[in-house]
């Protein structure tokens, strides 16, 4: 079937090292998809699922934790810096681009929830991606805050100006669970999230349940399905119809702006297409739509030889 080997890369002025898998299939250089996860997300939350229906499909994979999280370095841990996180995108793209087993002319990005929102963005500024996968994505931050319940929202930037204010005399961060209980103070907080979000992460994961709390102030105004009328290549919205997180109404909006754009809508919530009937059903649509605008680019490539 291939290999699975640990690699390493550096992101940002310090170099600061990201961990991430590589699945190669077998076969000599295939296309690759480079795949990071969500909110507070790391690779072991499913990933791998993932990226092994992706390499027995004929794909190599470069799964990737953020910095701050799961097995990259970085401090302070459990940060989730907008920036950041796009420059680690952009730095995995690089990577893969150096590796001479795969064939870096034909890299797809590949994101779920907040990550589905930073590959819109990565490949706007990119301007050679294949094709793009953005998986329940996040496009929307005031759509996704408008959701929350009021109560909510407001301890949530109640603890996030503390930590942003603390942050600035050196303190270490206020952190706020990624997801809880409806009426908790949680980034996620909708009926299916807590119960949804840890299912997914195994006992063994170097996994916390919480972020430092000053995202909450960033994602109000990051809105990152803009950057879907710039891409070019093509991109498949796979949106959860039911999404209390990730609202369908907003990304719909700013998937019917996208060029090249395909949509395919499932009737379940945000953390049901990760396990079961549900995630066959959408990994087997995923190999589909590579399967039709990968392979098409490489035989019109091969034909204008």
């Amino acid at each position: 079937m291939g290999d699975r080997l640990e690699v390493r890369f550096p992101s940002g002025p310090a170099g600061v090292e990201c961990a991430a898998w590589l699945y190669l299939p077998a076969g000599g250089p295939a296309p690759i998809i480079v795949m990071a996860h969500g909110l507070g997300g790391i690779r072991e939350m499913r990933l791998d699922a993932y990226a092994e229906r992706f390499r027995a499909a004929g794909y190599a994979c470069l799964v990737f934790d953020y910095r701050h999280f799961g097995a990259s370095g970085g401090t302070p841990r459990q940060l989730i810096d907008i920036r950041e996180q796009l420059a680690d995108w952009a730095a995995a793209i690089a990577f893969a681009r150096s590796l001479n087993v795969v064939d870096t002319s034909r890299i797809v990005l590949w994101g779920t929830s907040f990550g589905g929102g930073h590959v819109l963005v990565a490949a706007a500024g990119d301007g050679d991606i294949a094709a793009v996968v953005a998986q329940c994505p996040f496009t929307d931050g005031f759509a996704s805050v408008l959701a929350m319940l009021p109560s909510n929202a407001l301890r949530v930037t109640a603890r996030a100006v503390r930590d942003l204010i603390g942050s600035y005399v050196g303190r270490e961060p206020v952190m706020i669970a990624t997801a809880g209980r409806p009426g908790s103070t949680a980034l996620m907080a909708s009926p299916d999230s807590e119960p949804g979000y840890l299912a997914l992460v195994p006992d063994s994961a170097p996994f916390a349940n919480e972020v430092a709390a000053r995202v909450a102030l960033s994602i109000t105004r990051h809105i990152p399905g803009r950057s879907a009328a710039k891409v070019s290549c093509p991109i498949m919205f796979a949106i959860c119809e039911l999404d209390a997180v990730a609202p369908a109404k907003a990304t719909l909006r700013h998937a019917s702006k996208a060029p090249r754009g395909e949509i395919a809508l499932y009737p379940v919530g945000h953390f049901d297409i990760y396990v079961g009937d549900w995630f066959e059903r959408v990994v087997a649509d995923q190999i589909a739509f590579l399967h039709a605008h990968v392979a098409s680019r490489v035989t019109v490539e091969e034909s204008e030889r």
